[in-house]
């Protein structure tokens, strides 16, 4: 018999932000706030010092923090977060008038629960093309109670310094799919 299509399980919104000024996090989450919705969930600030990659363009040191939106969404959402988070990143650069040139990097993705899936502008072997420009690559896999790296999982997702945050919204979301 042939398969039929079905609507894909709702997910949770997440968004990594890098910048080595810590002030502009509070603001990228109210501007993607007002497209997502409120945020159920925030991380503590980490030191992003997996790699000196975008020191030139961004300054150093450099600190993480996450953001997760409250309530379950469709995982094509990925395509528009992608298109607003560049869009609330241009905004940033062209108010700082070159200092830094880029002065945060937002990364959205989604949890659902077995994997994390990260969306990209740039095409690589393992990234699937969504449309307008995005890309998207499972992240992580959730296996036998623990988040699980890919060969291209990126060093500081493969630690397990995100985890915890990453098992929160894990967990909020088989509340909500509960409730």
């Amino acid at each position: 018999m042939m398969a039929k299509a079905t609507e894909p399980a709702p997910v949770k919104l997440i968004c990594g932000m890098v910048s080595s000024d810590t002030r502009w996090f509070a603001e990228a989450v109210e501007r993607l706030g007002d497209r997502f919705g409120e945020t159920d969930l925030v991380s503590d600030v980490v030191d992003f010092d997996f790699t000196h990659y975008y020191d030139e363009e961004m300054g150093s040191p450099l600190y993480r923090q996450f953001a997760s939106f409250a309530g379950e969404m469709a995982p094509d959402v990925l395509v528009e977060a992608k298109l607003v988070t560049n869009a609330v990143e241009g905004d940033f650069a062209a108010r700082s008038a070159g200092r830094p040139v880029r002065p945060i990097n937002l990364d959205p993705g989604y949890v659902e629960p077995s994997k994390l899936v990260l969306a990209s502008m740039k095409n690589f072997s393992h990234r699937i093309y969504l449309g307008r420009g995005v890309y998207a690559e499972v992240t992580l896999l959730y296996q036998k109670g623990r988040w699980t790296p890919l060969p291209w999982t990126f060093p500081d997702y493969a630690s397990p310094r995100y985890h915890g945050f990453l098992d929160e919204v894990r967990a909020r979301l088989r509340k909500e799919k509960r409730a």
